[in-house]
């Protein structure tokens, strides 16, 4: 059993002072208010918000980082880049720099993370001898440097969709393919949840998974009681070729195949119309957005408020990791409304902290994201006093906090990161290295 006492916690009722976590074997016991600290409890000081969810990663496009802007372009470019990067991976390159990355989210406050995983084979779809190395890979990063790990492994069948149908995979998307759904669901059946990892299932996007092919996903998907995620709708682009193939937007194809629902998380959902908004709303799919990513990559800015008014959840995540920083993302959203309706205040501190929290926990299938008795005990200290937060409200932390400002991380109970270090040390080293090794 640990203690750890809160100068400031940010409790379902909102802000408290002097707040004692109890937590036992990776869960809180009990939440006290206005208590005294004992002498062996764990002292957070600063405001300490339950953990924080990065929906939705691709943690080898950090290799991209301050490496792609030289020549202006789009999405599409940028995906020429990034299909380079994946040349270099093998499961050591993938381990550490999974590894390394997993441990900046941890600095920057992310406590639980959903991994968009499609890289499954070795170089011109050559299977490994255990065809899991590479999803194993990101789970024992993972579990090395103490993350929450949702492993969204992804069926990828097809190289592309246009208005004349879907693509064969070229050289590199090889690799991404297990051939079919029923081959790509028996290697998935392989893996196995444990305390700190869970086994999710995505779709790539209505590109890379023909129709035919979708049913037989989310049948899977629910059948294991697995959260499933997809991106959709990122680009003008997927919608054309959408429309113009399947006589249907994106959204009303997935709608179709019985693909949305409580369990669906539909990453980006940029470029939706008002019946793509009714049908995600009625089913109560998620929307994850990438503020960060959707502007570095000239995506477009979503329409949250529209999505929420209708009823739909939102989660966050960083995505291509041009940025970590989950209060940049939190930001970003309201920030990109503001630009979009000219007015202020288009989402309440509590619905944003729930964006990054709760949403995004139920988003990853995990009962977290609040400080509450029975909850996973993750939890954030982010310091008050730095030049970015000295006399902010505790409660108003996430319009004024960057990632430089989170002390300490407790994921499962455990302090993976104290006093702003990692418990696994240098973790600028550990990038570089690791960086270093995918580019050589």
């Amino acid at each position: 059993m640990t203690a750890y006492w809160c100068e400031h916690a940010v409790l379902p009722g909102g802000v408290r002072r002097s707040v004692r976590v109890v937590t036992d074997r990776g869960r809180i016991t009990e939440v006290l208010p206005e208590a005294k600290a004992l002498p062996d409890d764990v002292r957070l000081t600063g405001v300490v918000l339950p953990g924080l969810a990065n929906g939705h990663s691709h943690t080898f496009h950090r290799a991209l980082r301050g490496r792609t802007h030289d020549d202006g372009g789009n999405f599409w470019t940028w995906r020429d880049a990034m299909y380079g990067v994946t040349r270099k991976l093998d499961p050591d390159t993938y381990h550490s720099l999974a590894k390394a990355v997993f441990a900046e989210m941890l600095l920057a406050g992310y406590t639980a993370v959903g991994e968009f995983h499609y890289v499954h084979h070795a170089p011109n779809g050559r299977r490994y001898d255990d065809p899991n190395v590479m999803g194993k890979a990101l789970v024992a990063a993972a579990r090395d440097v103490g993350m929450r790990l949702t492993l969204l492994d992804t069926c990828y069948l097809a190289g592309g969709l246009t208005a004349g149908g879907h693509l064969e995979l070229d050289e590199v998307q090889e690799r991404f393919s297990d051939g079919s759904v029923q081959a790509w669901a028996e290697r998935v059946s392989a893996l196995a949840d444990d305390d700190t990892t869970r086994i999710g299932a995505a779709v790539h996007s209505v590109r890379a998974v023909p129709c035919d092919d979708l049913a037989a996903v989310g049948e899977l998907a629910a059948r294991g009681d697995r959260p499933l995620h997809v991106h959709l709708s990122e680009q003008p682009g997927e919608n054309l070729a959408c429309e113009g193939f399947y006589g249907c937007s994106p959204t009303e194809l997935l709608s179709g195949e019985g693909l949305l629902g409580p369990a669906t998380t539909v990453v980006h959902a940029t470029h939706l119309s008002d019946k793509d908004v009714e049908l995600l709303a009625g089913a109560r799919t998620t929307a994850c957005f990438c503020p960060t990513t959707e502007r570095d990559l000239a995506d477009g800015i979503g329409p949250a408020r529209r999505l929420a008014d209708a009823g739909v959840s939102l989660s966050l995540g960083s995505d291509q990791h041009a940025v970590i920083d989950p209060f940049e993302e939190v930001r970003g959203v309201e920030m990109h409304e503001r630009l979009e309706t000219l007015e202020r205040g288009r989402f309440d501190p509590s619905s944003l902290l729930a964006m990054a929290t709760l949403d995004g926990y139920r988003s990853l299938g995990w009962d977290g994201g609040l400080i509450a008795s029975g909850q996973l005990a993750d939890l954030v200290a982010v310091r008050l006093g730095s030049p970015r937060t000295a006399g902010v409200s505790p409660d108003r932390v996430l319009y004024a906090a960057t990632s430089a400002d989170v002390t300490d991380t407790i994921v499962h109970g455990e302090h993976v990161v104290s006093g702003g270090t990692h418990r696994a040390g240098d973790v600028g080293r550990m990038l570089a290295d690791a960086i270093s090794r995918v580019r050589r």
